[in-house]
């Protein structure tokens, strides 16, 4: 049993099965950038946000990568 309850009306809704069990949190990625990432339990579909736009993975990928500096 959860010890924190949130109303099924409050919970994020996946757009791909219109599940309820999803996760949605908020990141910064290493070039500073905040980005929504939402994973839906039901059908395993990730998506990433930046400013209510969709991004693909590469971009994601592009935005969280650790650059070394030059020698």
């Amino acid at each position: 049993m959860s010890l924190v309850t949130t109303p099924t009306r409050a919970l994020a809704v996946c757009g791909t099965c219109a599940g309820n069990r999803v996760t949605s949190i908020t990141m910064t990625l290493t070039d500073g950038s905040s980005v929504d990432f939402s994973s839906c339990h039901a059908c395993e579909t990730k998506s990433w946000k930046q400013d209510g736009r969709e991004l693909d993975i590469s971009s994601v990928l592009g935005k969280a990568q650790k650059h070394k500096p030059a020698a």
